[in-house]
């Protein structure tokens, strides 16, 4: 019987093409990371380019829309980026309207940020085709896939980072509206 579905015949064929071989079929893994990678950020980097942002922009505006409230030493942290490098970020999209910056009331240190209904629109935007491609990506690769997937990518992830993803998404936790 031949298989039609694109998904699982492509598999088929890259374990063929790596002929049984583990480190080779590692690097096929690695190849098509690379290559998923850059296929599903392609479109969210030309949405992101006509703002002048690029995908640091697009990960704060993530994980800030995952995490409302979240203080701008946490959002360092979860990026692994230099509070240096963020500022810059974050100075553009509160400058433009993107992102809000409060002062938390128990810790007037804190800066505690927030998306715009500007920023929400634009994460949406951005977010769009990800999800599409995702869930065609799912659709045809089979009704285990997305365990699948989630199995590995876990896997994958820093063992410190483990408990932050197990957090449903934060309430938003801000003061005014």
């Amino acid at each position: 019987m031949v298989d039609v579905n694109p998904a699982t015949a492509g598999v088929r064929a890259l374990r063929l093409a790596a002929g049984g071989d583990e480190p080779e079929a590692l690097r096929r893994v690695m190849e098509l990371l690379f290559y998923a990678y850059r296929d599903i950020t392609a479109e969210p980097d030309r949405l992101l380019a006509r703002h002048g942002f690029g995908r640091a922009h697009h990960r704060a505006i993530h994980f800030i829309r995952r995490n409302p409230g979240i203080s701008v030493a946490e959002l360092v942290e979860v990026l692994r980026i230099t509070k240096q490098s963020l500022a810059r970020v974050l100075r553009q999209l509160v400058d433009r309207g993107f992102v809000v910056q409060e002062t938390d009331a128990a810790d007037r240190r804190r800066r505690n940020l927030y998306l715009a209904a500007r920023g929400e629109a634009l994460e949406d935007q951005v977010s769009a085709p990800q999800q599409g491609r995702l869930s065609r990506a799912f659709r045809d690769a089979g009704p285990t896939a997305t365990d699948g997937a989630l199995q590995v990518l876990w896997a994958l992830a820093d063992e410190t980072d483990r408990a932050a993803l197990l957090r449903p998404t934060a309430p938003d936790r801000r003061r005014s509206a």
